[in-house]
C-alpha cells in the first residue's frame, strides 16, 4: 500500500478498521489501533470531508429476489458523457464508468423487475445516441460488497487488531446472487435503508427517529436486515487518493471448469476491487486498480494471463469514474450526498 501525500499511514489504518467494522464506535477503533478517540474522529471526518472515504448502506436487490446486471453501451461520438451522467442520476444504477474506447459500463441493481425492464427494455434501446447494448447478468460475485473487500488494505492491521474489531478471520462465503426466499420490506425498513444509504454510521437514535421506532426496535430491525443480507455497510474508497491512478475493466473468457477457481484467485489479488462471474461472451468481469498503466500491463500479462483456465482477456482502461457503489464522484473524489454532512 502506497499512500498519497494527503493520506497518512494512520489514515489507512482507520480506513481498514472501518472496512472490518464500519459501524464501530470511534472509542472501539481507537482502542484497537492504539490511538486516541479524538484522533480517530478527526481523521474520519477529514477523510470523509475530503471525499476519500464514505460509509453507506448498500441494498442488495438479490435479497429482494431481483438479479443484478452489468451493461456495456456503445454511444455515438460526443454523446457518451451526457448518457453516463444521466445514468448516474438513477437510483437503480450503482456504478458508471467511461472507458477509453468511449464505451460506458454500468451496474444495474433495480429493486423491482418493472424498474429493470423499463431501463434495459425500453429507455436505453430507444435512446438515439445508444448504438449498441450488451447486458450481462451477474451470476456469482467473488469480491466487492458484503463481507469481502478490496484486498489492497489487507495486512494494514495485525490479526489481533482485526479480532478486537470483530473480524474473526472466517473466510468469505460465496452465496447465490438471488435468494430463493425474497425479503419483503416494511415501510419502517425502507426508512431505515434510506438513512443508511445517506450515512452508514447513522446512530440508532437517528435510525429510530427516521423509522418512527424505539432505538431497541430499530436495532433489531437493522440486525435482521444485515443478517438476511438485504443491506451491507459499505466503506467506499477513492482509490486515486491512495495512489491508484490506473483503473480498468477486465473482461475474461475462462474455460467453464475454471470460472470458480479464477474468480476466487482474482479476489485475492490486491489490484482487484470487484470480480464476478457473468453471462455473455465473456464469463468473468473484474475491475482493477493499479498505480499506473505499466503496473496494469505487468499485472494483467504476468499474473492474470498465467492463471490456469484463462483463454483470453480484454483490458479496457477507464478514463472517468462517474459513480461507484451508489456514490457519485467529482474528479477522483467521492461526493457526499447533499442531504448529509459528517456527523460521527
Amino acid at each position: 500500500m502506497t499512500e498519497s501525500a494527503a493520506v497518512q499511514p494512520d489514515d489507512v489504518r482507520v480506513i481498514r478498521a472501518l472496512q472490518v467494522a464500519p459501524r464501530a464506535s470511534f472509542a472501539s477503533i481507537a482502542a484497537a489501533l492504539g490511538l486516541t478517540e479524538g484522533a480517530v474522529s478527526r481523521r474520519y471526518r477529514r477523510l470523509r470531508a475530503d471525499g476519500i472515504i464514505r460509509v453507506a448502506g448498500v441494498v442488495d436487490p438479490g435479497a429482494l429476489g431481483q438479479s443484478k446486471w452489468l451493461v456495456r453501451l456503445g454511444c455515438r461520438p460526443g454523446s457518451a458523457v451526457a448518457i453516463a451522467d444521466a445514468l448516474a442520476k438513477r437510483d437503480d444504477v450503482s456504478w458508471v464508468a467511461l472507458a477509453a474506447d468511449s464505451k460506458i459500463t454500468c451496474a444495474v441493481r433495480s429493486r423491482t423487475r418493472e424498474q429493470r425492464e423499463d431501463l434495459l427494455g425500453h429507455r436505453l434501446p430507444r435512446t438515439a445516441a445508444v448504438i449498441d447494448i450488451n447486458a450481462s447478468a451477474i451470476l456469482r460475485q467473488f469480491v466487492g460488497g458484503r463481507g469481502h473487500y478490496w484486498a489492497a488494505l489487507r495486512g494494514t492491521l495485525t490479526p489481533h487488531q482485526e479480532s478486537i474489531l470483530g473480524n474473526d478471520g472466517a473466510p468469505f462465503t460465496e452465496s447465490p446472487v438471488v435468494t430463493h426466499d425474497p425479503v419483503h420490506l416494511s415501510p419502517e425498513d425502507e426508512r431505515l435503508l434510506d438513512l443508511l444509504a445517506a450515512d452508514g454510521r447513522a446512530s440508532l437514535v437517528e435510525l429510530a427517529a427516521a423509522a418512527d421506532l424505539t432505538p431497541g426496535r430499530a436495532s433489531r430491525r437493522l440486525q435482521s436486515l444485515l443478517l438476511r443480507r438485504v443491506v451491507h455497510i459499505d466503506v467506499e474508497i477513492a482509490a486515486a487518493a491512495l495512489g491508484y491512478h490506473a483503473r480498468a475493466n477486465l473482461w475474461l473468457l475462462v474455460h467453464p471448469s475454471a470460472v470458480k477457481s479464477v474468480g476466487r484467485a482474482l479476489a485475492q489479488e490486491p489490484e482487484i476491487a470487484f470480480a464476478a462471474a457473468v453471462s455473455g461472451p465473456y464469463n468473468i468481469h473484474a475491475v482493477a486498480h493499479c498505480r499506473d498503466l505499466d503496473e496494469l500491463f505487468e499485472f494483467t500479462s504476468d499474473r492474470i494471463g498465467s492463471m490456469p483456465g484463462v483463454q483470453s482477456m480484454e483490458v479496457s482502461p477507464l478514463v472517468q469514474q462517474i459513480k461507484q457503489a451508489g456514490t457519485l464522484l467529482s474528479g477522483d473524489r467521492l461526493v457526499e450526498p447533499r442531504s448529509t454532512r459528517p456527523r460521527r
